[in-house]
């Protein structure tokens, strides 16, 4: 499928129909927002929780949209919610249950220094913004078939996507990683220099919009292949403006986050984060500079079209 007919496949069912946890489950699920693109969706539209009850270990979930609100139960052996609604054809919505987590984590191929890093950084305060091992092996292999060379990562914390992203760079290539918390920034690196790619990752201590504006006037406009942003999600218009000066036509910018636990499909929630991500994920949608991508938002810069 060519890029220019990539679409949000199924972002339109998130809007309308939403498989959802129950609000007294005893342990919330893992970082489902970060599961890759064919099952990132469903995940995350079951991070948020309802008045549905659940039993014996089964899950409670609700499918609706504007005409329909029915109720329908399904046991963590079986994942799929079916929304009885023409509209969407009956489509079976995958919804991430533990087991099938579990099992989605056991066919993902990670390293060991990884592993090492996943599990230090997993103590730490703020340890759910590291990305999961199934993420970290998507971008991981988005970069190795666009051949990427050069590549920016705009919130690192510990360091684990850039880690993955810098493990299967050529020894040519570089990462340029711009991270504020100055002690998750001493973590990456110590692992980093564990798994000897330091001199491909060059890292930006600070606000990563400065350090971004510093590329651009540094004359590095256009000439990276890939760039990965999972930071503060207020800045994500800006990010983008300053990543597409700085990526190449045909390169990659890869926003993580999108649906935001689901709750961006939500009317009632209106919270900074949340407004800030939906009027992304809206200005994205009708920005003509990019064909996209859904789960996390893939953007792929093209051509720019003659004014004249």
């Amino acid at each position: 499928m060519g890029s220019s007919s990539l679409g949000l496949h199924h972002w339109s069912v998130l809007a309308s129909q939403r498989a959802i946890l129950p609000q007294n489950s005893a342990k919330p699920l893992q970082k489902f927002h970060s599961l890759p693109t064919t099952v990132t969706v469903a995940c995350i539209a079951t991070s948020r929780a309802s008045s549905v009850r659940c039993h014996l270990g089964c899950f409670g979930f609700t499918a609706f949209n504007r005409k329909l609100r029915k109720s329908v139960r399904g046991c963590a052996t079986n994942p799929f919610v079916v929304a009885n609604d023409e509209k969407y054809g009956n489509k079976q919505v995958i919804s991430i249950t533990p087991q099938v987590y579990d099992y989605i984590l056991a066919n993902v191929r990670e390293p060991e220094v990884l592993r090492q890093l996943r599990e230090e950084t997993a103590s730490m305060h703020g340890s759910q913004m590291q990305v999961s091992p199934d993420q970290a092996q998507l971008l991981a292999m988005l970069v190795q078939i666009h051949g990427a060379e050069k590549c920016i990562e705009v919130g690192v914390y510990t360091g684990y996507s850039s880690l993955a992203t810098a493990l299967v760079l050529p020894e040519s290539g570089s990462l340029v990683a711009c991270e504020r918390d100055g002690r998750s920034l001493e973590v990456a690196k110590k692992y980093y220099d564990k798994a000897n790619v330091s001199h491909k990752v060059h890292v930006k201590y600070g606000f990563a919009a400065d350090a971004l504006r510093s590329l651009i006037l540094s004359g590095e406009a256009c000439s990276y292949d890939f760039a990965f942003v999972d930071a503060d999600k207020r800045m994500y218009q800006e990010y983008f403006e300053l990543l597409l000066q700085l990526v190449k036509v045909g390169g990659l910018i890869v926003f993580d986050n999108v649906l935001w636990h689901g709750k961006v499909a939500d009317p009632e929630v209106n919270d900074a984060k949340t407004v800030s991500i939906r009027n992304f994920n809206t200005s994205i949608m009708q920005d003509k500079r990019v064909p996209i991508g859904d789960g996390m938002t893939i953007c792929r810069k093209r051509q720019p079209h003659n004014k004249s």
